[in-house]
C-alpha cells in the first residue's frame, strides 16, 4: 500500500492525515493550540509551539498505524494564509508570528497606500491591502520593533516554518506568498517594484514555487522528531483556501465551496486571474501554473457559534445549539445578526465592523439568537457570493466545507441562501486532503491535479436542495441585511 500525508496548520489546531491512492482517510492525529492577544487588536502564535503541536499531531497518526511510516510516499502541507513569520541569520523566529486575525496595522496600511496609490498597488496585487497581511504587518515591526526589524533575514508564511522545520530549506509557494500582500498575481512572483518603493529589500523573501513541486526530504532530525521516514518527500503545499478548494476537485470554472470554519470563505477556481474591481474580494493564485482562484473572505464563522455557546449562552455543545435552532423557522421571526465580531474583509473591508442584533422583541428566545447567528453568518457570505455572481462567475453547485458542513441545518441555511444545491464531501478534512493531493502530484504518483482529483476526491451522494419558500424569505431578509452596516458604519 501506498499513502500521502497532509498537514493542515489551522489557526486552532495542526491535523496530520494519511490518504490512500483513492483519497480515503487511514489515520489522524490532531493537536490545539491558542491564539496569543499580547494587545488590543492583536494575534500571534508562538511558532515554537506549533511546530511541537505538529510533531505530536503526526505522532498521533503514525500510532494509529505503525505499518504507514514505510508506506508514506509524499508530504504535503495547507496553512493558514497571510501570517508573517521572521526568521534570524540563523533561521530562528525572532518573535510570534503575526497571524491573518490581526488589526494593528490600520496605520500602516494607510502609509502603504501614501507611497503607492491604490489603484497602483491593486493593478498588480489584484486585491486591497487588510490588516493580518504579512506587508502591513512587516512594516509594524519595522515602525515599533526596530530591533527585531534588524534581525530579519527571512520572512515567510506560518505553515513554511513547519515544512522548515522538517526538510531543512526555506520557501513559500505562489498560493501562500499571494496572500501576504506582497504578490504580484498576474505573474506568480514577488511584486519587487511595489516593494522597492516601500524600502522593503527583496533579501527578505523566500524563494516560491508551485504547491506540488519538491521542497526536499525528511531530515534526520525531522525523523527523530516525528517517527517519519528519514528522506521522505515532501512538497511545499499551499494556503488553506485553497488546499480546501483542491481537496473538493475544484481545479475548473463553475464549482464553488463554501466554507465556514473559524472563519469563512466563499471560493471558486479559475482558470485566469479574475478579480473585482472595486476589490471587494480576493484573487489568489492557486495551486499551479495555470490556476487562480476568487474568494469573498469572513472573519467571523464558526467562531460567532464559539461565542455565543461559551460566552453568551453558557451551552454545552455544538449539538445541542443546532437542536435548539432547528426549531426556529427561517428567517428567525424578523431577528437578523450582524456577524463581525472581528471586523469584516468581504466586502467591507472594516477592521471597527461590528457585531448587531437587529430586531430583537419580547417573543425571541435564545433559540432565535441561534438561529439568527447561524443565518448572520451565511447572509455575510452570501454577499460574496452576489459579487461572483455580477462577475460572470456560475454557481452550478456549491459544496460545504470546513466544520459548518456537518450541520444539516447550516446545509440547508446555505442551500437556501444561494438558491443552489450543496454538496459535501465524502472525506471530512479537504484541506489536509488537498495537501496529500499535492504531494501525491509532486512524487509522480498522479502526473497532474486532474489525474489526482479523479482518483481522490469523491463527493456524498447526499444533496441538500433549496426550499423555495425559504428562499423567498432569506431574499427578502437579506435586502434588511445589508443595510445593517450602512446604517451603522458611523457608530462603529
Amino acid at each position: 500500500m501506498e499513502c500521502f500525508v497532509g498537514i493542515d496548520l489551522g489557526t486552532s489546531s495542526v491535523r496530520a492525515v494519511a490518504v490512500d491512492e483513492t483519497g480515503r482517510t487511514l489515520a489522524a492525529g490532531q493537536c490545539e493550540y491558542d491564539i496569543l492577544k499580547p494587545g488590543l487588536n492583536q494575534a500571534e502564535q508562538d511558532m515554537e509551539k506549533l511546530w511541537d503541536a505538529t510533531v505530536r499531531a503526526v505522532r498521533q497518526m503514525l500510532a494509529e498505524d505503525p505499518s504507514l511510516k514505510n508506506c508514506i510516499k509524499g508530504i504535503g502541507y495547507s496553512g493558514q494564509m497571510h501570517g508573517l513569520v521572521m526568521l534570524d541569520k540563523g533561521g530562528r523566529p525572532i518573535r510570534n508570528a503575526i497571524i491573518w486575525a490581526d488589526q494593528r496595522t490600520s496605520e500602516e496600511i494607510s502609509k502603504i497606500y501614501d507611497r503607492v496609490s491604490e489603484e497602483e498597488f491593486g493593478s498588480v496585487y489584484l486585491n486591497r491591502l487588510s490588516t493580518g497581511f504579512a506587508l502591513a504587518s512587516l512594516l509594524w515591526v519595522r515602525e515599533h520593533e526596530p530591533g527585531n526589524y534588524d534581525k530579519l533575514n527571512k520572512i515567510m508564511c506560518p505553515k513554511d516554518y513547519i515544512r522548515y522545520r522538517m526538510c531543512g530549506r526555506i520557501g513559500t509557494d505562489a498560493s501562500d506568498a499571494s496572500s501576504t500582500g506582497m504578490w504580484n498575481m498576474k505573474k506568480r512572483t514577488w511584486a519587487y517594484d511595489i516593494l522597492d518603493k516601500l524600502q522593503v529589500p527583496s533579501s527578505f523573501l523566500p524563494e516560491s514555487h508551485e504547491a506540488y513541486e519538491r521542497a526536499g526530504e525528511v531530515t534526520s532530525e525531522c525523523a527523530e522528531a516525528t517517527g517519519l521516514k528519514k528522506g521522505t518527500v515532501i512538497v511545499y503545499g499551499g494556503g488553506d483556501s485553497l488546499m480546501m478548494e483542491l481537496g473538493n476537485g475544484m481545479i475548473k470554472n463553475g464549482l464553488m465551496a463554501s466554507t465556514i470554519g473559524t472563519a469563512c470563505h466563499l471560493t471558486c477556481a479559475l482558470e485566469s486571474p479574475v478579480y473585482d474591481p472595486l476589490l471587494r474580494t480576493n484573487t489568489w493564485c492557486h495551486a499551479g501554473e495555470r490556476l487562480w482562484s476568487i474568494s469573498g473572505a469572513h472573519l467571523s464563522g464558526g467562531v460567532v457559534l464559539k461565542w455565543l455557546k461559551n460566552n453568551i449562552l453558557e451551552m454545552g455543545s455544538f449539538d445541542e445549539m443546532n437542536d435548539c435552532a432547528a426549531k426556529i423557522p427561517a428567517g428567525s421571526e424578523g431577528l437578523l445578526f450582524l456577524p463581525y465580531l472581528n471586523g469584516e474583509r468581504t466586502p467591507h473591508n472594516d477592521p471597527n465592523a461590528r457585531a448587531v442584533y437587529l430586531g430583537m422583541t419580547l417573543k425571541h428566545t435564545k433559540e432565535h439568537l441561534i438561529r439568527a447567528a447561524m443565518e448572520g453568518i451565511v447572509y455575510s457570505m452570501k454577499e460574496s457570493y452576489a459579487i461572483l455572481q455580477s462577475l460572470g462567475i456560475p454557481g452550478n453547485r456549491i459544496i460545504a466545507s470546513g466544520g459548518g458542513a456537518k450541520s444539516a441545518l447550516l446545509r440547508q441555511i446555505q442551500a437556501d441562501m444561494y438558491d443552489c444545491p450543496v454538496y459535501t464531501n465524502r472525506e471530512k478534512e479537504q484541506a489536509s486532503l488537498g495537501a496529500a493531493i499535492t504531494a501525491s502530484v509532486g512524487c509522480g504518483y498522479f502526473k497532474d491535479y486532474e489525474e489526482a482529483c479523479e482518483r481522490m476526491v469523491k463527493l456524498k451522494d447526499e444533496v441538500t436542495e433549496p426550499n423555495p419558500e425559504h428562499v423567498r424569505i432569506y431574499n427578502e431578509e437579506f435586502k434588511r441585511f445589508r443595510e445593517i452596516y450602512k446604517a451603522n458604519k458611523k457608530l462603529f
